[in-house]
């Protein structure tokens, strides 16, 4: 690694420093050092509190160069996803002591792209089976509807008619525990872990969030689905988060 001496840099020639040579300097990283983003960007991070430092608290330059200096952002990797096959493959493979629960718990994610915490949070009157339709929280307790398809009301009629609780019990919760109470989060993501190892896609970088990009993804690439559509579906805040998919 080459290395500069600096000690004897003088004041002057801080104060020489153009926003033009940091750009340069920039370009120089990029293009002979390889630097990717992340070193890019820690390099500006640096200069900015370095010069910062010494315009603002050691007043031994009058401008700071890094006011206007401006990085792309990083580019987003893109959500990681199963395929239609994959996804059909997860489903067919299930091999659970609580079938009917868990593919409904599978077919909702795959479908409907809901969040885990919303799919732990369903209660039965969220759902309204005459409209094949369910109401979700999402984040900071905002109420949206979702539409449900075929698939995934088959999947609910199934699981409950087989969902069982104690006489006298009076759980809300659409999915239960076998203690008879609402399911935990970290319990629907080892049923998904274990329906992804079932299925031989356990290893591969897939989770049970990755389900909801999965639903993003298949909805956009087979159903026809606008981004717009798709960011109310989701419940995202804004479109630059679904125009990802």
């Amino acid at each position: 690694m080459q290395q500069i001496p600096i000690k004897d840099m003088s004041v002057s020639a801080l104060q020489s420093v153009t926003l033009q040579d940091l750009y340069n300097y920039l370009y120089y990283v990029t293009e002979e050092r390889e630097n990717h983003d992340r070193a890019r960007g820690r390099k500006v991070s640096a200069l900015r509190s370095f010069f910062r430092y010494l315009c603002q608290h050691q007043k031994l330059i009058s401008q700071d160069p890094t006011e206007q200096l401006e990085l792309p952002s990083p580019k987003k990797a893109l959500p990681r996803y199963l395929t239609l096959e994959q996804s059909q493959q997860l489903l067919q493979s299930l091999n659970s002591a609580y079938p009917e629960r868990d593919y409904c718990i599978l077919t909702l994610f795959l479908n409907c792209g809901i969040r885990l915490s919303e799919l732990v949070g369903l209660n039965l009157s969220d759902i309204n089976f005459k409209e094949a339709k369910m109401r979700v929280l999402g984040k900071g307790n905002k109420e949206r509807m979702v539409y449900l398809n075929e698939a995934c009301m088959d999947a609910l009629h199934a699981y409950l008619q087989v969902r069982e609780l104690p006489e006298g019990s009076a759980e809300t919760a659409v999915f239960l525990s076998k203690r008879h109470t609402r399911i935990s989060k970290r319990r629907v993501q080892q049923v998904v872990e274990t329906a992804l190892a079932q299925a031989d896609l356990g290893g591969q970088g897939f989770s049970t969030h990755k389900l909801r990009h999965t639903a993003a993804t298949l909805m956009y690439q087979y159903g026809n689905v606008d981004a717009l559509t798709l960011k109310e579906v989701l419940g995202h805040a804004s479109t630059s988060t679904t125009e990802i998919y």
